[in-house]
């Protein structure tokens, strides 16, 4: 269940700690960027391969980098650093063939579960459940 009032400090992009879990391996905790003009969570290729996801193909899509394959999976992401923010089971994700992008906190579901404020004036990024 997210916190109620999540305030997070960054310096020049709106950063959010994840982990991703799938089958008995995790990540560690990573920087993510969150990305008010993308729809989805994407993260790079490498992370999908150390995981040992199971991918779909999704379709191509362009960013502002280019052109990038896109695959889908599924995996359990816990928000937070310390302390875990918000858990997400079984959340869909999308997989990049790209591996010079971050990780990407798009819309869904984010967005969806916290009024966002981007405070750039002090550099706070605030979620609201």
């Amino acid at each position: 269940m997210p916190h109620s009032e999540i305030v997070l400090h960054y310096e020049k992009y709106p950063i959010i700690p994840v982990k991703f879990h799938f089958g008995e391996k995790e990540t560690p905790f990573i920087d993510a960027l969150l990305d008010s003009g993308g729809d989805f969570i994407v993260i790079p290729m490498p992370i999908a391969k150390y995981l040992g996801l199971k991918l779909k193909k999704a379709g191509e899509v362009d960013t502002a980098g280019g052109t990038t394959s896109l695959y889908k999976s599924n995996l359990n992401m816990f928000m937070g650093n310390k302390t875990t923010i918000a858990t997400y089971h079984n959340i869909q994700i999308h997989v990049s063939t790209r591996d010079d992008i971050p990780i990407l906190l798009g819309r869904h579901p984010i967005f969806e579960d916290y009024e966002i404020i981007f405070n750039k004036k002090n550099n706070r990024l605030i979620l609201k459940s």
